[in-house]
């Protein structure tokens, strides 16, 4: 498997940021705006495989997209159809 871009890095940084940013908005008794709640979630799901990437390691893209379909359970969403979408075809 190909090295991590440097760009690649760069988001996958970001992503675990955000999920530091967020952590006081996880979990199911949390009383903040709702999208910043599912924001907080959806970067918690995949901050490991955030640092995988920064690490130039890769990961489990069936086990990151059933992470966010856990969120899509907690909120009544569909973020998983559009993550899967840019998935490898092995999931």
């Amino acid at each position: 498997m190909p090295k991590s871009s440097s760009q690649a890095k760069i988001l996958a940084q970001v992503i675990y940021e955000i999920r530091q940013l967020l952590s006081p908005f996880l979990g199911s008794q949390n009383t903040a705006d709702p999208l910043v709640r599912r924001a907080a979630h959806l970067a918690y799901a995949l901050h490991n495989e955030a640092l995988a990437i920064v690490a130039d390691e890769t990961f489990d893209s069936r086990k990151a997209i059933r992470n966010i379909k856990m969120v899509d359970a907690i909120f009544d969403e569909n973020f998983a159809a559009r993550f899967q979408a840019h998935a490898s075809n092995d999931i």
